[in-house]
C-alpha cells in the first residue's frame, strides 16, 4: 500500500483544464521529483470542484487549503512554501477559505458551499476519475453488489419507487414508476439507456458529473439494466465533451476488467455490458425518441406517441431512459435506503438538484443544494449576488424549455412543481442569473433564435412556427414592432405549445410567455416609446453628448466610423443621428463620461 503525507488534488473538469490545469499538475510533479518528495505527497487529478470561474484550482490535504487562479508559474512556490516548510501560500488561497486568524476553513465552511448538499457531486473533486480503484474506495460498485445479491428486481424498482426521485433531464417523471413500465414490458431484448446530450445554453452538470466521477453512472445503468431485464446499456453523449467521453471509455474498459460489467457479473449469472454512441450535437437529440433513432443510426427526429419508449424504443424494443444526474443518484439510494433519500427536499420533489449557475453572478460554476432551497439563498448566499452591486432583474431556468423567474419570486422554493406554477421549469438544470442591465425582449428572442436554428424542422408549428414567432421579436427591438405583433406573438406561442410534436417543440414558447407574463411592460415600451428601457436593443439606443461635462478633446470623432460626430476643438461636440450607427466606440473612448447611452 502506498501511503502519502499530503495529498495535492487538481481539478482537471473542463474549466480548469481549460484554464491550464494539465500544466500544474505536470509542474507539481516535476517539482517534488526535483525535492525528491515524489514518494511522500501524490497529486491527484480530479473532477471539477464547482467554483469554475476562479480555476485552476489545487487542494492540499490533510490541511485543506484551497488555493485558486494557480497557473505553473505558482507551483514551485507552493512546493517550496507550503509542502517543504509548511507554510500557507496566502496570495493563492480563495479569499473565502481562510479567516482573520489565519486558519484554512474546511471545505465545507466555505460560503460557497456551505448551504449545498453534494449528493450526486460527492466524488467529484474528491476521486481519480481515471481510477477505479478509487470509486471502489469511497462505496463504489457496492450498490450493485447489493441490488445483484440481495435484492430481486421488483425490490430495486420498489426501493426507487419509495426514494421519489424524479427524472433530472427535464420533465420530471416518477423514475421508479419509469423502470416500473420498462420492467413490465413484454420483449425478448430490452436495453438501458443514458442521455448525456446536454444542449442547454450555458448547462454542464452531467458533463461535470462524467467527468468527475463516470463509475457512479455505469454503476446505475447496470442496477437498471438488472432492475428491468435488460443486458446491454448505450451512453448516448455529445463529441464536444472529448473529455468525458475520455474518461467513460476508460471507466468502462476498467470496469469490464474486473468484471464488474460483461458476463456474470459478481457470479450471479446477470449479463450486462455499455456502450458509447456520440452525438453530433443536435439539441433536438436531447429528445429521448430523436436519441434513441440518432442510436440506430438514423437521422435525430423525434417519434409520435404512443407508442413510449418503455414498450417500444431502441431497435423497436423495450428501453429505459435517464440522464447523468438522474442515475448518478441511484447508488446512493440503493445503499442509504430510500427514506433517506426522501427525507432530502420536498414533499413532491425529493432529493437534490444540481444547478449551472452563470450570467450576472459572482460565484459561477456548479452547485447542489436540496430541493426546496429558495432562489435568493441560491444567488446571494451561495453565487455570491451579482457584481457590482446591480439589482437583479430574474433568473432563466431550464434553458431554451424554461422560463424567467423575476424578482418577486426570489423566495419562492425550487423544486419541481413550484417552477411549473409560476410559467418556468426545472429543465436539466441550467440557470442563469440577469440583471438589470439585461433587456427581457432580447432574451427572449435569444433563446427562441437558438431553437429555431436547432429544429429538426419535421413538425410544422416547431419548424414555421418558431420562425414566425422570431420575426415578431425582431420587429420589436428592431423598434418596428406594434401592439398588435405582442398580441400574435402570445397567440402563436399558445398555439405552438399545444401543437408541436415533441417536448422541445412544446417548450419552445416558454421563455417568450414568460417574459411577456413578467415584464410586459418592457414590449410595450419598445412599440409604443420606441425604446429600449436596459438600453440593449442597437437600434432603439441614442447617443448623446452631455454639452456640460463635453471637453472638445476630440477623441469621440476620431474614433467614430461614420463621421456622426462634429465640433470645433475644446467646444462641445454633436452627434448627427441620422449617421450614428449606434456602435458605442465613442462612449467606450470618451474619459468624461460626457456621452450618454439613451
Amino acid at each position: 500500500m502506498e501511503l502519502y503525507r499530503s495529498h495535492v488534488l487538481v481539478c482537471e473538469g473542463t474549466g480548469c483544464h481549460c484554464s491550464g490545469s494539465a500544466e500544474v499538475i505536470e509542474t507539481f510533479k516535476e517539482e517534488l521529483k526535483k525535492n525528491q518528495l515524489e514518494n511522500e505527497i501524490k497529486v491527484v487529478s480530479t473532477g471539477c470542484f464547482g467554483l469554475c470561474e476562479i480555476g485552476p484550482i489545487v487542494i492540499v490535504y490533510p490541511e485543506g487549503a484551497f488555493y485558486s487562479g494557480v497557473k505553473k508559474e505558482d507551483v514551485p512556490e507552493i512546493v517550496s512554501e507550503h509542502l517543504l516548510k509548511g507554510r500557507l501560500v496566502k496570495r493563492l488561497l480563495y479569499h473565502d477559505s481562510i479567516s482573520d486568524s489565519d486558519v484554512v476553513k474546511s471545505l465545507d465552511e466555505v460560503e460557497f458551499y456551505k448551504k449545498q448538499k453534494r449528493v450526486t457531486l460527492r466524488n467529484c473533486g474528491v476521486i481519480n476519475p481515471e481510477k477505479i480503484e478509487e470509486y471502489i474506495a469511497f462505496d463504489g460498485y457496492r450498490a450493485l453488489g447489493k441490488a445483484l445479491t440481495e435484492m430481486t428486481p421488483l425490490e430495486v424498482i420498489e426501493v426507487v419507487k419509495k426514494s421519489g426521485l424524479r427524472g433530472r433531464g427535464g420533465a420530471g417523471f416518477p423514475t421508479g414508476r419509469k423502470w416500473e413500465f420498462a420492467h413490465n414490458a413484454p420483449g425478448d431484448k430490452k436495453y438501458v439507456c443514458c442521455n448525456a446530450d446536454e444542449g442547454d445554453p450555458g448547462a454542464f452538470m452531467d458533463r461535470s458529473i462524467l467527468e468527475g466521477d463516470p463509475h457512479s453512472v455505469l454503476e446505475a445503468m447496470a442496477i437498471a439494466g438488472y432492475a428491468i431485464g435488460a443486458d446491454q446499456g448505450y451512453i448516448y453523449i455529445r463529441a464536444e465533451y472529448p473529455i468525458a467521453v475520455k474518461r467513460l471509455t476508460i471507466a468502462i474498459q476498467q470496469a469490464r476488467e474486473l468484471g464488474l460489467l460483461g458476463k456474470n457479473i459478481f457470479g450471479t449469472g446477470f449479463n450486462f455490458d455499455i456502450e458509447l454512441r456520440l452525438g453530433a450535437g443536435a439539441f433536438v437529440c436531447g429528445e429521448e425518441t430523436a436519441l434513441m433513432s440518432s442510436i440506430e443510426g438514423k437521422r435525430g427526429e423525434p417519434r409520435p406517441r404512443p407508442p413510449f419508449p418503455a414498450l417500444k424504443g431502441v431497435f423497436g424494443k423495450p428501453t429505459l431512459l435517464n440522464n447523468v444526474e438522474t442515475y448518478a443518484n441511484i447508488p446512493q439510494i440503493i445503499l442509504n435506503g430510500p427514506e433517506w433519500f426522501a427525507s432530502i427536499g420536498t414533499e413532491k420533489s425529493k432529493g437534490t438538484k444540481v444547478f449551472a449557475l452563470g450570467g450576472k453572478i459572482n460565484n459561477t460554476g456548479l452547485v447542489e443544494i436540496a430541493m426546496g432551497t429558495t432562489l435568493r439563498e441560491i444567488i446571494y448566499e451561495i453565487g455570491g449576488g451579482i457584481p457590482g452591486g446591480k439589482k437583479f432583474k430574474a433568473a432563466q431556468t431550464g434553458g431554451p424549455s424554461g422560463g424567467c423567474i423575476p424578482a418577486e419570486h426570489l423566495d419562492m422554493p425550487i423544486d419541481y412543481d413550484s417552477l411549473t406554477e409560476i410559467g418556468s421549469m426545472m429543465g436539466s438544470g441550467g440557470m442563469i442569473v440577469i440583471d438589470e442591465d439585461n433587456c427581457m425582449v432580447d432574451i427572449a428572442r435569444f433563446f427562441l433564435d437558438f431553437t429555431v436554428d436547432e429544429s429538426c424542422g419535421k413538425c410544422p408549428p416547431c419548424r414555421i412556427g418558431t420562425k414566425r414567432m422570431l420575426e415578431i421579436l425582431e420587429r420589436i427591438t428592431q423598434g418596428k414592432g406594434t401592439e398588435e405583433d405582442i398580441d400574435n406573438l402570445e397567440t402563436l406561442a399558445k398555439n405552438i405549445k399545444a401543437s408541436a410534436l415533441c417536448g422541445l417543440g412544446q417548450t419552445a414558447p416558454n421563455p417568450v410567455l414568460s417574459t411577456l407574463r413578467y415584464f410586459r411592460d418592457e414590449y410595450l415600451a419598445h412599440v409604443r416609446d420606441k425604446k429600449c428601457p436596459a438600453g440593449v436593443c442597437q437600434a432603439l439606443l441614442q447617443y448623446t453628448i452631455v454639452k456640460e461635462l463635453c471637453t472638445g478633446c476630440t477623441l469621440c470623432s476620431k474614433v467614430c466610423p461614420v463621421g456622426a460626430i462634429s465640433g470645433e476643438r475644446k467646444q462641445p461636440f454633436t452627434i448627427d443621428q441620422d449617421k450614428c450607427i449606434k456602435c458605442g466606440a465613442c462612449m467606450e473612448k470618451c474619459r468624461f463620461k460626457a456621452i450618454e447611452k439613451r
